[in-house]
């Protein structure tokens, strides 16, 4: 076990994993693209959000389990999961270009002619 200021802030560290993985899954969606950037994004692009939601996720997982035991790690990642994907989803109701800041190499306009409806 960790010391409880250490433990706050692995798990500070896992929430902000959670919402980054949450958020690149969600930009690798077409319709979400749309809402941040005004086009779907290339599919090279959306490969790498995919792979970085994945593993912002897995990060989050290892960081829950380096702060408790197993059984405890679990659940609090899936209460985190869901949580970090609530405030996913508030944010592209309420502010979807917010979540341009997680894929700041991708610029606002940028069509892929082949994937434009």
């Amino acid at each position: 076990m960790h010391e409880p200021a250490h433990a706050a802030w692995l798990l500070a560290a896992a929430l902000g994993a959670g919402f980054a993985g949450m958020g690149w899954l969600a930009l690798a969606m077409p319709a979400h693209a749309r809402q941040v950037w005004g086009a779907p994004a290339a599919p090279a692009t959306t490969r790498l959000l995919r792979v970085l939601g994945t593993l912002g996720l897995f990060a989050s997982l290892l960081l829950c389990l380096a702060v408790d035991h197993p059984t405890m790690a679990s659940l609090v990642w899936v209460m985190l999961l869901a949580g970090s994907a609530l405030a996913v989803a508030f944010t592209l109701s309420w502010r979807p270009r917010w979540l341009g800041v997680l894929a700041p190499w991708v610029r606002r306009g940028a069509v892929d002619p082949a994937r434009e409806r």
